[in-house]
Order: C-alpha cells, then sequence, then structure tokens
C-alpha cells in the first residue's frame, strides 16, 4: 500500500506561534507513525512573518499566494510583533491569505473540556458546546475605505471603514451553517444581527437568512441582535448549536465564548474554502503573544485543536476524533498549561497528548 502524502504549509510566523505549530507538528507527525503507512504529512515551512517583514519590507513574498496554492492545506501560528503594527502585519500575511485564496468560512468550535474550569457556573451540571460559524470575505473586514484631508492640519483627518455586506455572501455562509447544523445533535441555527442600527447591510443580513431558513425547515431558526446574544453566550449558552455571523461580531463573540470555555489558548478555528479551488488554513485563534513567547509555557491545545480540524478536511475524520478523544483525555487527566490554572509546560500538554494517542491505540 502506497501511504497518500498530504502537502502541508506550515507558517508559524510570530510569537508563540512557532512554539505552537511545533506542537501541533509532532502530534500530527504521531498520527501518521500510527496510521500503519496510510497516510504521510510532507511539511514545508515558510519564515513569513514580522522578522521577514523587518528584513524585507514584506510580511511574505509577492508571490506568496502562488507559492502557497499548490499545497492541501496551510498549518498557521499567530501573527504580530511589536516591530509591525498590528494592521500590517494582519494585512500582510493571515488576511492577505484567507481572502486570497476566498477562504470565506471561518469555523470556531467552542469546546468545554473536562479538567478545565469554566467561569460559567451553569457549566459545572449543563453540556454546553457551540460552534461559531463566521463570514470570513467581507462584512466590517472587506478593507473598503481609507484616510484623506489630512493636509487640512492636525485634528481634520478623516477615516472612512466601510462594510461591504453582498447578497452572494450572506447566502453562502449562511447555507454553510446550516447545512452543518444538519449534521449536530440540536439542529438549530442562531443568525447574529444588529439590523436596528445598520439598517442597509445588516438588513440585507437578515433578509438573506429568512429565505434560506425557508429551505430548511428541519432546522430551528432564531435572529438575535449582537449586544444580545453576548448576554446569552453567558446567560442562555445551552440554547445555542450553530451561531452565523458577520465577519467581526463572529470575531468578537467566537473569542467570548473561548473565554467562557476557560481560555483562549483552547480556541480552534479553520479558514475554508469549501469549493477547494484553494488551500485552506487552520490555525488557533490566540495572538503571539510576546510576554510569554520563548519561554515554553504557553497553550498548544488550541493548535492541536485546529490539526483536528484539518484532519476532518483532509478526510481523515477517524484520526480526527481520536485527537479530539486525546485532548479531552489530557486535560480530564490534570495536565494542564499555566493559563487553565495548571503548571504544564507546552512540552509536557503536547507529549501527553501523544501518550493519550498511544494508549487508545493498545487499549483499542
Amino acid at each position: 500500500m502506497t501511504a497518500r502524502a498530504f502537502t502541508i504549509a506550515a507558517i508559524p510566523a510570530d510569537g508563540v506561534g512557532k512554539e505552537v505549530v511545533a506542537a501541533g507538528r509532532r502530534v500530527l507527525d504521531r498520527l501518521a507513525e500510527q496510521s500503519d503507512g496510510r497516510f504521510v504529512f510532507e511539511w514545508t515551512e515558510f519564515p513569513w512573518g514580522c522578522e521577514y517583514y523587518r528584513e524585507t519590507g514584506r510580511m511574505m513574498p509577492a508571490d506568496g499566494l502562488d507559492t502557497l496554492r499548490s499545497f492541501d492545506a496551510i498549518y498557521f501560528g499567530a501573527v504580530g510583533w511589536k516591530n509591525v503594527p498590528d494592521h500590517i502585519s494582519l494585512w500582510g500575511l493571515r488576511l492577505a491569505i484567507t481572502q486570497g485564496f476566498d477562504q470565506w468560512a471561518n469555523i470556531r468550535p467552542v469546546n468545554f473540556l473536562p479538567g478545565v474550569t469554566s467561569p460559567l457556573r451553569k457549566a459545572d451540571d449543563t453540556e454546553l458546546n457551540w460552534i461559531v460559524v463566521r463570514e470570513n470575505s467581507e462584512g466590517e473586514y472587506a478593507g473598503l475605505g481609507g484616510r484623506n484631508l489630512g493636509s487640512r492640519g492636525p485634528g481634520n483627518e478623516v477615516a472612512l471603514q466601510t462594510s461591504l455586506f453582498t447578497e452572494k455572501g450572506c447566502e453562502r455562509i449562511m447555507r454553510f451553517a446550516f447545512d452543518l447544523a444538519r449534521t449536530r445533535t440540536v439542529k438549530k441555527v442562531s443568525s447574529v444581527t444588529k439590523s436596528n442600527a445598520q439598517q442597509f447591510g445588516m438588513v440585507l443580513w437578515d433578509e438573506v437568512f429568512t429565505r434560506v431558513a425557508a429551505d430548511y425547515p428541519d432546522i430551528e431558526t432564531e435572529s438575535v441582535l449582537v449586544d444580545a446574544m453576548s448576554a446569552k453566550f453567558v446567560l442562555h449558552p445551552e440554547q445555542l448549536s450553530v451561531v452565523v455571523a458577520s465577519n467581526l461580531n463572529a470575531d468578537i463573540l467566537s473569542d467570548l465564548g473561548s473565554a467562557l470555555a476557560g481560555s483562549l489558548g483552547l480556541a480552534s478555528s479553520a479558514n475554508l474554502n469549501p469549493e477547494r479551488r484553494f488551500p485552506s488554513m487552520f490555525e488557533p485563534v490566540h495572538g503571539s503573544a510576546p510576554d510569554i513567547a520563548g519561554e515554553g509555557v504557553c497553550n498548544p491545545i488550541g493548535a492541536i485543536a485546529s490539526a483536528a480540524l484539518m484532519l476532518d478536511h483532509l478526510g481523515l475524520a477517524e484520526e480526527a476524533r481520536r485527537l479530539d478523544a486525546a485532548i479531552e483525555a489530557t486535560t480530564a487527566g490534570g495536565v494542564l498549561p499555566r493559563d487553565l490554572g495548571g503548571s504544564a509546560s507546552t512540552d509536557d500538554v503536547t507529549d501527553a497528548i501523544i501518550a493519550q494517542l498511544t494508549q487508545a491505540l493498545l487499549d483499542a
């Protein structure tokens, strides 16, 4: 049997991104070793990020997208460092990839892991699990606008940041959310809006949601203002299953969800081009954390859980479930990094997850 070779572009980028990508690679390579020769990962690592910017004036080469185009997937770390303004680092690398490859569906699961203390008292005795589906190509992060009139002198400059909502963009992310809801135990889609104040873009969002929902009579629906949804995340999270929202709203709400689960260090994500015209990208939600970078204490679970999402995308669903189970067994066993109230190092957590993968094979 010839092993299936998956080509993966690794972009650790900045800060703790380098540590968590290395951890995720170790776990994925161990899974490949345990596959009886069914598959292997062929890695190519790219040194793009803020250090590259300091040397070249660019976050990645001008032909970076052409270089990445042929890979099966992209495994990303975190972007940002003190020597580069955040909007330059983000737009120069991560957003350049997500928009350049039309990765329009951003999936951010909110998982409450055993052994992890949540600030929500409800999590102590209620099973909580939902997924935030983020429109990832337009909305508030479309990048439209500009700054002008600075020549008038101090205090006179004008900045315009224009949100973009299209019927196509709204419809495709909503259908994605409904299709995802059909695979879940609780078949419900919650749409996040702010159409009482944003009377153009978000009214279009609402109208498209109503139209698309009519094609899914088997799915329960609700439309909730973003401020009310923030409260629902805290007060009634058991009512959530799939939450679909615009670029900005989903970005904020998914961070809130991860904090409620225990830490941003747990949060995984997938930036998908569902048509598979381009490679999709998988990354933890957390930032580059300059304050702890290089100390070996960062939480690798978000990156490793993102690797599980990548396995699913590559058609390795069984391995993805094994990896999710290994993460749960690790936290349940009390191997917790500092941000979760423990003392385990990055390597300790990674070693424990690998050990759980091995033990599960022995027990099978």
